[in-house]
């Protein structure tokens, strides 16, 4: 038996509990990351106004210009240097992603986030222990910040690789750990040979070409009330807060108070993060179990190539495309085909609505029809063949010849 040895990357998400001195540090870190990245961005765009044909500094540029910064600015020897580099790779990731136009240009970070992170790379020496290691089930430790106490439910297995670390809005800090591991055959999911096409929907949110629905996310209605409870109290004191401000600096007082300084609003504030990160990981864990599902049942799987950006546009279902996490459930799904030994192709879903999946006829009397009538159209008989269509679990069977198709070709 030839067994192939690949290597892949998992991320793990530790909830750390740091002590006082450790808060501390880690808030200093925040604020020298965020410093370096601010005075890297504005020298870039400094050196293009001055010079318009001068050279991008990239990241070993901007790395050899680290020692020159920590000698005018003493206080950035504090935090772990490898938290400085990996802020100027940050930077030059983000001016990649500009000149290949799949981003803005990049953007001044600003302290009145209320998350902030900052990422440190993991050193091994032949003569120390590594810089960032698991001590035991509940203790991680960190550059700079030594043994800290954890908590996960799956302990993080292979090479550690980096690690961010990071607080939300709630006030909470978590460490993410990435790690090198090595897939062989053997952690490959037996082969079932179905194939399946994914439609995605937003009354539904995937239709599968076998005929399976599965709706999209609800919640206790209980929780969503509150949420939208606790968000009024959120603007009501907010806006009491800005005129307590406002009447501070009209008055000119020694030292304005700023929203951090009212705790009535700082609570509701936590309180709206709080019902919103539930929500979120409510979220989640359905998508990952639906996705775990459908790998295991599917050897190749087809879904539609959406822009979901372009689709965001349209202010009438922006909120439900958001709330469906479209984007999240494709990228769960490629990396789980990856990881198991799966295949996930991509194809343009237009007009899949359309087409009659039994004679491949397209139906023109939709052509009449703005896309919002359109979409009230649910069930449609083929004026072709005669077949009665459901819209969704159609679109799901062309999305999987269209893909089908794709492997023929090659």
């Amino acid at each position: 038996m030839v067994i192939t040895i690949d290597k892949i990357l998992k991320g793990y998400s530790l909830r750390i509990f740091p002590t006082k001195e450790q808060q501390g540090l880690i808030t200093r870190t925040f604020g020298c990351v965020r410093f370096v990245y601010n005075r890297m961005l504005d020298m870039q765009i400094s050196r293009y106004e001055n010079n318009k044909n001068s050279k991008y500094q990239s990241n070993y540029d901007m790395q050899k210009l680290l020692p020159t910064l920590k000698s005018e600015y003493q206080w950035l020897k504090e935090p772990d240097k490898f938290a400085l580099q990996c802020s100027c790779e940050n930077l030059d990731t983000a001016y990649q992603r500009f000149f290949k136009h799949i981003a803005k240009y990049p953007r001044f970070k600003s302290r009145k986030h209320y998350a902030q992170s900052y990422t440190t790379k993991c050193f091994y020496s032949k003569v120390t222990t590594p810089s960032i290691e698991i001590l035991d089930n509940h203790h991680i430790k960190l550059p700079k910040l030594h043994s800290m106490y954890f908590r996960s439910g799956r302990l993080p297995q292979g090479k550690i690789k980096r690690a961010t670390v990071r607080i939300n809005s709630q006030g909470q800090y978590y460490c993410s750990v990435l790690c090198e591991q090595e897939k062989s055959n053997n952690q490959t999911l037996p082969k079932t040979h179905n194939s399946v096409g994914i439609d995605l929907g937003l009354t539904d949110l995937a239709i599968l070409s076998s005929g399976a629905k599965y709706p999209k996310s609800t919640y206790d209605q209980d929780l969503v009330k509150n949420l939208r409870i606790w968000e009024r109290k959120v603007s009501r004191r907010q806006r009491s807060a800005l005129k307590e401000i406002a009447f501070d600096k009209h008055e000119k007082v020694l030292h304005p108070r700023e929203l951090k300084d009212f705790p009535r609003y700082q609570q509701a504030r936590k309180t709206v993060a709080k019902y919103k990160a539930k929500i979120a990981n409510r979220r989640k864990d359905r998508l990952q179990k639906l996705t775990t599902s459908i790998v295991k049942d599917f050897d190749t799987v087809v879904v539609e190539d959406l822009q979901t950006s372009n689709m965001l546009k349209n202010h009438n279902l922006a909120k439900s495309i958001s709330n469906a996490s479209w984007g999240t459930f494709v990228a769960m799904l490629e990396y789980k085909c990856n990881w198991y030994g799966k295949q996930l192709i991509r194809v343009n879903a237009r007009n899949t609505s359309r087409t009659c999946s039994k004679c491949g006829r397209l139906n023109k009397e939709f052509s009449k029809l703005d896309d919002y009538q359109f979409l009230d159209v649910r069930q449609w008989v083929c004026p072709n063949c005669g077949t009665h269509l459901d819209r969704d679990i159609n679109a799901s069977v062309n999305i999987l010849n269209k893909g089908l198709e794709t492997l023929v070709s090659v």
